[in-house]
């Protein structure tokens, strides 16, 4: 009988962590949940789930949870890490978070033998920037990355800096615009649908690229014992989609019968998001449209190639937009 794999996940009680711990425990394995203490655990209410509390600003912190539990619990297997932030109040807290704690996280790894095997790093198409806007080919691995977001140029520098540890075992997965039940900022493009109002910006034609969640966890759960160390993988359904494409898909699942199609110039979009993100810092409050936001969506071209993950890692999406927002949106009453 083979040992029981133990795993450590982080970010566990987000949107894309949550749904890697179901497939942890549907693996059988033994899982390990790092979260805050003002984390919530509505979505990690398994009694099969054992938690440990990271300060990933602090080393010594780090190091003293990650020593103790070695001494208590010995080193894990395997880490995914999903945490990271998505939206902050300062351009430096993409920083201090996403590149500066996943590299402090590796290297506490290491040193407390925490970590046997491979540490799975959940990076991101941005990292890469507009790149081929004028071609429209895919992105891939041998184009340079010209991140023009905060939080493109956090994970991209988070990924520099892994390959810089000695010893790690590492992959990085670059995942396209990821979707499924429990995701917010789509969700929001669902509510404004069920109002009979979809928004699109700029007027030249956007190509879009999705992954359903499912099928993010399962590249992960590959990239534990396949593929290159060291190597990025990008990650996408395999199709290609107009955001008209998307809003059609969720108004026909909600059952919403007509909707207006609002198309705005780029210009208004950047006004929109300078005002939102204005507002929020007066208030101290996060903004979803900010200027990352103006950014991500100015970009026209999102395809990416992701044949070495389907080559290497054996990859094989299940779930086409139309499957996938099957799952994630519920019909309307």
């Amino acid at each position: 009988m083979q040992p029981i794999s133990k795993i450590l996940i982080t970010g566990a009680s987000g949107f894309i962590g949550s749904f890697l711990v179901e497939r942890a425990l549907a693996e059988g394995m033994d899982v390990w949940a790092a979260v805050r203490p003002s984390s919530s655990r509505r979505y990690l209410a398994d009694p099969r789930i054992h938690f440990i509390e990271i300060d990933f600003g602090s080393e010594k912190k780090m190091m003293q949870a990650l020593a103790a539990h070695v001494a208590a619990h010995g080193a894990w297997h395997y880490v995914i890490h999903a945490a990271g932030a998505t939206k902050c109040r300062r351009e430096a807290d993409f920083f201090k978070i996403n590149t500066e704690g996943t590299a402090l996280f590796a290297q506490s790894l290491l040193a407390a033998g925490a970590l046997t095997g491979r540490f799975v790093f959940i990076s991101s198409l941005s990292v890469c920037g507009p790149l081929c806007e004028d071609s429209g080919r895919p992105i891939c691995a041998a184009d340079v990355p010209q991140p023009n977001t905060a939080y493109g140029r956090s994970k991209l520098e988070a990924e520099q800096r892994l390959a810089q540890i000695d010893g790690l075992d590492y992959i990085v997965l670059r995942p396209t615009g990821v979707y499924g039940p429990r995701e917010k900022d789509y969700a929001m493009m669902a509510d404004s649908i069920r109002r009979h109002v979809d928004f699109s910006v700029g007027f030249k034609p956007q190509v879009l690229t999705f992954i359903y969640v499912k099928d993010l966890v399962a590249a992960a759960f590959l990239a534990l014992t396949r593929g290159t160390s060291g190597k990025s993988y990008f990650l996408t359904d395999g199709k290609e989609y107009s955001s008209r494409d998307f809003s059609l898909l969720i108004q026909k699942r909600l059952g919403v019968r007509f909707v207006v199609h609002v198309t705005a110039p780029l210009c208004v979009l950047w006004l929109v998001s300078r005002a939102a993100e204005w507002i929020a810092a007066r208030r101290g409050t996060l903004s979803t449209l900010n200027s990352d936001k103006y950014r991500i969506m100015k970009q026209r071209n999102w395809r990416c190639d992701i044949t070495p993950a389907v080559e290497e890692l054996g990859y094989k999406p299940a779930y086409d937009l139309r499957r996938g927002v099957e799952e994630t949106f519920s019909p309307k009453a």
